[in-house]
């Protein structure tokens, strides 16, 4: 089981990012460091974080399993509305 990243997941992650860095770099950093140590534990424990408000997902970030991988579908700062 590998974790996959799907594109706009990544794409919403470098705008968090990008939009953190502007005001504190560390920050965003330490942000990403955080949330690549996350999702790295995913493939040895796919069930490891809670049941996410959006049917068939977890949350740390939002992903979903399947019979091959753990799909990273979408990341955002809490501060924005989710679903």
């Amino acid at each position: 089981m590998f974790v996959e990243w799907r594109p706009e997941a990544r794409a919403a992650l470098r705008t968090i990012l990008s939009y953190i860095a502007e005001r504190n770099p560390t920050a965003a950093l330490n942000l990403f460091e955080e949330i690549e140590r996350s999702t790295s534990a995913l493939p040895q424990h796919p069930y490891l974080y809670r049941h996410g408000r959006v049917a068939g997902t977890r949350e740390i970030v939002v992903y979903r399993i399947t019979t091959a991988s753990v799909e990273i579908v979408g990341i955002l700062h809490s501060r924005q509305q989710y679903p």
